[in-house]
């Protein structure tokens, strides 16, 4: 891999390897001296590979480099030196051992992982310093990915920094009695991150992707640690897997949403379908029926392309449990596509204006495809509907679509 490629690749996999545990060794009062140091490290990175080269093991040039950036840090700040050696026992600043192994950086990634999704920051602050700081996302990244702007990330991110010190915030791992609820909020936080990537609203198909891959990569952390391998989190290991194996079939080569009908399942990934139901069987073998459990199943379901009744069936029957258990605008939309196929779109387009999502150009969408041949006019006018409410060009594009195939 030639430099310009190298270095943001490696930024990716391992600035957050660095920071968590330069984080975990300065503590949360630190962070951001953590996130220096692992910047000033890709900083000197790119200065001097650029003129004497890349190192035979550009890895390890890295957590030299930052190992000695942390400890000159120590030599240079007193004060500082003097908090964190009261921390490491008897230690010289010099003597303090960083430890970079495989081991250390997955225990500090997981540690930070609670830390960060303690539960007196907001969902938003969770999300934005977990990509941060564990996905080693940039601000414009982040900004990209809540349709926002870099002040306001930054703000964001300030003021989330600023609540994990003033509550005191320990970076390890919760005690028994309290880690289940901890972990209720570190599942929901990596749900919404996938979420945020595959329902993304983003025109950018890589960084969609990329917080996808990364949601993943941190749930695999956690089933990979017994402290954390749960059922509920495997059933949304097995979610993450379903949903990723169609990736390459989402979209066409214009960079357009293909829809879940028009796909050409040959692209679907099947290792990570076999995988997805590899982590679905793992996750029944708890006695508790989360919705992360549902999800996975209704996705279970979807990777099946063939079009039957008892498919369709079973999928408004798992709509039907997952809106019991947790209820969503969303999920009820969804049911409602669910129960089109199975009982017809009649009673689909009754159960749909129920819901009256005005603001919700999915909404519209799906009333205008529930329309189409049994009331154009009025499917015209969803569709006419949803465009004006749709986000983004490729949504707006594939709407009129629908509008010009009825017209045709």
């Amino acid at each position: 891999m030639e430099q310009p490629d190298l270095l943001p690749h490696l930024f990716r996999t391992e600035y957050r390897k660095i920071t968590s545990v330069l984080c975990k060794l300065f503590g949360i009062d630190h962070l951001e001296t953590a996130e220096d140091i692992a910047s000033d490290t890709f900083l000197a990175a790119f200065e001097t590979w650029t003129y004497k080269g890349i190192p035979a093991n550009p890895t390890a040039w890295l957590y030299a480099v930052a190992k000695n950036k942390a400890k000159n840090h120590f030599s240079r700040n007193a004060t500082f030196t003097d908090k964190i050696v009261q921390q490491v026992k008897d230690s010289t600043p010099l003597e303090i051992e960083i430890d970079l192994s495989d081991q250390n950086i997955m225990d500090c990634q997981l540690q930070m992982l609670f830390a960060l999704c303690h539960p007196a920051i907001s969902t938003e602050a969770q999300i934005g310093l977990s990509l941060r700081i564990l996905c080693g996302f940039g601000i414009d990244e982040i900004a990209t990915a809540f349709l926002t702007n870099k002040e306001t990330i930054n703000k964001r991110l300030f003021r989330a920094k600023e609540k994990l010190r003033t509550e005191k915030v320990q970076i390890e791992f919760p005690g028994e009695d309290e880690i289940d609820k901890r972990l209720d909020t570190v599942v929901t936080t990596l749900y919404l991150l996938f979420s945020e990537g595959y329902y993304s609203e983003s025109q950018n198909e890589i960084l969609r992707k990329d917080l996808c891959l990364e949601a993943m990569r941190l749930v695999y952390m956690l089933v990979d640690n017994e402290q954390t391998n749960k059922p509920y989190v495997c059933a949304l290991l097995s979610l993450m897997c379903f949903h990723s194996s169609r990736f390459d079939a989402r979209k066409n080569d214009n960079g357009e949403i293909v829809l879940y009908e028009d796909q050409d399942d040959s692209l679907w990934n099947h290792e990570l379908i076999t995988k997805g139901v590899y982590f679905l069987h793992k996750a029944s073998q708890g006695s508790k029926i989360s919705r992360y459990h549902l999800e996975a199943n209704i996705a279970y379901w979807y990777t099946i392309k063939t079009d039957t009744s008892e498919k369709w069936e079973n999928i408004l029957q798992l709509y039907n449990k997952l809106l019991q258990i947790e209820y969503s605008p969303i999920a009820a939309l969804n049911r409602t596509y669910a129960l089109s196929k199975a009982n017809g779109k009649h009673e689909a387009i009754k159960e749909a204006e129920k819901l009256n999502l005005t603001s919700n150009h999915y909404y519209f969408a799906l009333l205008g495809e529930l329309y189409t041949g049994i009331d154009d006019k009025q499917a015209i006018q969803n569709f006419k509907q949803a465009i004006k409410l749709a986000k983004t060009e490729s949504d707006k594009h594939l709407i009129q679509k629908k509008i010009d195939k009825i017209c045709k």
